[in-house]
């Protein structure tokens, strides 16, 4: 039985070329998860699909099929939303690549990608990047179940992340954990997305480092090498 969808919300996250005219793009839908579909002729100069099918523009999608890989029957732009340049350009890159790397085909997120649209959405007006990366990390760290429990704690106290065991309270850190332990009022201000403060955003990059290099394995970023080259 052919597999019909029409009308669904989605983003670009990542396009390669796919035989001679065509892309083989993955989209984050809202209600499917990572869509991966055949653009065909996406890649000739007069394709009415070539302008529209790129990064963090807002889309209307079908597509059919019967396998994992579908073939894409509809793209509408929702809004006319002017792409991403610079610093934010770079950002949006990272976290389209963690959603590429991360997700598992057809497997819906839905709260995700309401967290995926304002992150988008903070890139665009530069007011709190920073801010808005660490909340989209800690929300995806939360969908794929690999958030430590960050309730409960003791704001003076010094805690450290270990893997597999979420966060436990130490007297002191030594020179093997150091890069592992954070005060309890800085993951206090963390699980309530609060970056006001400087020293916080800086735990909250640590412990996302931790968080994603773990299910990362040995295979870096590339958008994170792209970062160090500039």
């Amino acid at each position: 039985m052919e597999y019909v969808v029409d009308g669904q919300a989605a983003y670009v996250l990542h396009g390669r070329p796919y035989r001679d005219t065509s892309l083989l793009v993955d989209f984050f839908t809202l209600e499917h998860g990572k869509v991966s579909a055949v653009v065909r002729g996406a890649k000739r100069p007069n394709s009415k699909l070539r302008p529209v099918i790129q990064p963090f523009l807002p889309l209307q999608i079908g597509w059919r099929g019967r396998q994992d890989l579908k073939n894409l029957t509809l793209a509408e732009p929702v809004d006319a939303n002017p792409f991403l340049t610079g610093n934010a350009l770079m950002c949006g890159l990272y976290v389209n690549e963690l959603l590429e790397r991360l997700l598992q085909p057809l497997d819906p997120h839905p709260h995700l990608y309401v967290y995926y649209q304002y992150v988008i959405n903070e890139l665009r007006s530069g007011e709190d990047i920073e801010g808005a990366l660490r909340t989209f990390e800690r929300r995806l760290m939360m969908e794929l179940g690999h958030a430590p429990d960050l309730t409960g704690l003791e704001p003076d106290g010094i805690y450290v992340y270990e893997p597999g065991q979420g966060v436990q309270r130490i007297a002191q850190p030594t020179d093997q954990n150091r890069m592992r332990c954070f005060y309890g009022r800085h993951l206090q201000a963390i699980e309530q997305d609060s970056y006001d403060q400087r020293v916080v955003r800086q735990a909250a990059k640590r412990l996302m480092r931790l968080l994603i290099d773990q299910l990362l394995g040995d295979k870096p970023l590339r958008s994170r090498e792209l970062f160090q080259k500039r």
